[in-house]
């Protein structure tokens, strides 16, 4: 007889912003995003992943 622990309930977030990448990247696949004066850059890689780097 084995005994298996259920799943963590997922917590449900509270109302987030939601953007779509796309629309971030104006239709491209880079876009730079700005955090107290510092630039980051967001890229959407061809295997549709995200990549953000100081």
């Amino acid at each position: 007889m084995s005994f298996h622990t259920p799943p963590p309930k997922k917590l449900q977030a509270p109302n987030l912003p939601t953007y779509a990448a796309s629309d971030l990247t104006d239709g491209g696949d880079l876009a730079q995003i700005v955090l107290d004066g510092q630039i980051y850059t967001l890229r959407i890689t061809r295997a549709k992943k995200l990549i953000l780097t100081k």
